[in-house]
């Protein structure tokens, strides 16, 4: 005989222990809800679902890694250097990336079409106004650039010939790096596009509203928050530095890796430099060396190149020198 209760929907203890394994239950529903699943109702308590609504909207009840306003304290910063370092260094590694050659140079050196356009409109606007002394400055400084264009045409060769060289095809870890701006990290960019090859681009968060060049790889450009954390991923798998015609930025990241390898904090890699008129000039190393502030073996870090060709030879002959393996699959520095 039965041992149910009335109104009870529930099998006896008896049946209970009788019957066979359940079924396992639904990952997220339940049949019956928790009482945490339903509010204060407003018969309860009038009030209630005000306060509520109150609780939920507190920055104090998003989870810390949702919370943007918490992330962004300065007592979190150790903990979103982490985070701007690793995304990316996991990503990449996802792709099998393993070595990059990195190229630097100018942002404001465009394409040669583009810099003739320019210099044509100054001449026409200093045509209608001759003694607008900014104007001929502006035209001045425009010529200047469309003199260095050509370097532009020689970044995007470089980068093609790397991403179809022998040393590349079919090694996923062989990849054309830049700071995913445009001018010259366009035209690296470009070159390993062109070659139907993945490409990087490493932007940075900046207080002016800035966009990456349309040629990287879509799910390899990176932005950082952490300029520090930028560089370690500019050298962090670099076989090679190649810096062109620029500015700040491409000092900085020339002299840091100028630096670090004089030290040997990094292991030494080919550093070029394309255009000796602009770096000689820019730049007098000899003067370094004379005034003691180098030694004359720091002078020797680094080459001047000024075709996709000479970059490109250059760099092998240096790995044929050393007898090191330009790409060895898997190994990072």
């Amino acid at each position: 005989m039965s041992t149910r209760s009335p109104g009870s929907d529930s099998p006896p203890t008896e049946e209970r222990k009788a019957r066979h394994e359940p079924s396992p239950p639904h990952p997220h529903h339940r049949h019956e809800p928790l009482p945490w699943q339903t509010p204060k109702s407003l018969e309860e308590d009038p009030d209630a679902p005000a306060r509520i609504q109150s609780i939920l909207q507190s920055n104090t009840y998003l989870q810390g890694d949702e919370d943007v306003a918490f992330l962004n304290r300065y007592d979190t910063r150790g903990v979103r250097l982490q985070i701007d370092y690793l995304k990316p260094e996991l990503l990449l590694r996802e792709r099998g990336i393993s070595h990059t050659i990195v190229v630097f140079g100018s942002t404001r050196i465009p394409e040669p079409q583009a810099a003739r356009h320019k210099v044509e409109s100054l001449r026409q606007a200093l045509s209608a106004t001759p003694d607008d002394v900014n104007l001929h400055r502006h035209l001045a400084v425009a010529e200047r650039i469309l003199a260095k264009s050509r370097y532009y045409d020689v970044a995007r060769d470089f980068a093609r010939m790397v991403s179809e060289s022998d040393h590349c095809k079919g090694a996923q870890h062989a990849v054309v790096m830049t700071g995913g701006g445009p001018g010259i990290m366009e035209a690296a960019n470009r070159g390993a596009f062109d070659a139907d090859a993945q490409t990087i681009g490493l932007n940075i968060t900046l207080p002016h509203e800035q966009y990456p060049n349309p040629y990287i790889t879509p799910d390899l450009c990176f932005r950082f928050h952490y300029f520090a954390v930028r560089k370690l991923h500019f050298l962090l798998r670099a076989r090679a530095l190649v810096a062109f015609p620029g500015g700040y930025g491409t000092f900085d990241e020339l002299f840091e890796t100028l630096t670090l390898v004089q030290t040997r904090k990094i292991k030494p890699l080919p550093i070029v430099l394309v255009g000796r008129e602009f770096w000689e000039r820019a730049v007098d190393i000899d003067f370094l060396i004379e005034e003691g502030v180098i030694d004359p073996e720091d002078g020797d870090l680094f080459w001047y190149a000024e075709t996709a060709e000479d970059i490109w030879s250059g760099i092998q002959r240096w790995y044929e020198a050393c007898g090191d393996p330009l790409f060895t699959p898997g190994s990072t520095q």
